[in-house]
């Protein structure tokens, strides 16, 4: 299967690392996002929303345009983010 350019196989999708769940009043990440996340210095649970954390990644990327794994983390929080806060 192919998911945002990348080719994932679907039992992946069953791992507890790519399974999302909620780390904080609505801030939904799966542990694989958290670890990108922290191998940048951002730390999920400190941030008040998913509007923080992205801002937070936004400055990252304006520095380091070549953060390629951060960039794609970036768009599957936003897209995750506003379809489970927008469902609900």
């Amino acid at each position: 299967m192919n998911i945002n350019g990348q080719e994932v196989d679907i039992k992946d999708l069953y791992d507890n690392k790519y399974m999302h769940k909620e780390i904080k009043n609505g801030i939904y990440l799966s542990e694989y996002q958290c670890e990108v996340l922290n191998r940048y210095g951002i730390n999920p649970k400190e941030c008040a929303s998913i509007n923080d954390i992205m801002f937070l990644i936004d400055e990252i990327l304006e520095d380091d345009p070549d953060a390629d794994d951060l960039d794609n983390i970036s768009r599957e929080i936003s897209e995750f983010n506003y379809y489970a806060n927008t469902n609900k």
